[in-house]
């Protein structure tokens, strides 16, 4: 196994009350429904369980669950970490953090997301793994900002998450 991790950033000016963003991001079934490639998301107080569809790619596939501690600071703040129950491997897991701050048009929407995945796969073959990975969180990342503004109130319009590099 080689431990393979990515790590994309995504901004966005939103033209939306902050309450409404929050409480999209706050809650795990509205983010099963905004989030492709997410099937649905265990939440037990601060300890939430992400499942995702079957990932192939590069001859290996794997069907991510990973666990998290989700530390809310209301309508400002959502960072996250992994966390499995102890005594449990997961082969994926992420570190994170949302942020919202008001601004004049509506609120600033920051994401920082750092996936690490172990595959059976060798470290040469690391920048490919990584460029699938990173392909892959882009995709999730473009539809779940569309899917967020399309969920927002109608008055509501906004700028695409814009990935860094």
């Amino acid at each position: 196994m080689t431990t393979f991790s990515v790590t994309v950033d995504s901004v966005a000016a939103v033209e939306a009350d902050r309450h409404e963003v929050w409480v999209r991001l706050a809650d795990p079934n509205t983010l099963v429904r905004l989030t492709p490639l997410l099937t649905r998301i265990e939440a037990e107080e601060d300890t939430w369980t992400w499942h995702l569809i079957e990932l192939k790619g590069l001859g290996t596939g794997i069907t991510p669950v990973f666990t998290e501690h989700m530390a809310f600071d209301a309508e400002s703040s959502i960072v996250f970490s992994h966390r499995p129950a102890p005594g449990v491997r997961e082969r994926v897991g992420a570190e994170g953090r949302y942020d919202l701050q008001d601004s004049p048009t509506g609120v600033n929407l920051a994401i920082s997301l750092t996936i690490t995945a172990d595959l059976p796969l060798p470290k040469s073959a690391g920048p490919a793994v990584r460029k699938v990975m990173r392909r892959t969180m882009t995709m999730m990342g473009d539809r779940f900002s569309a899917n967020l503004l399309a969920d927002l109130p109608p008055r509501t319009a906004g700028r695409r998450l814009e990935h860094g590099r």
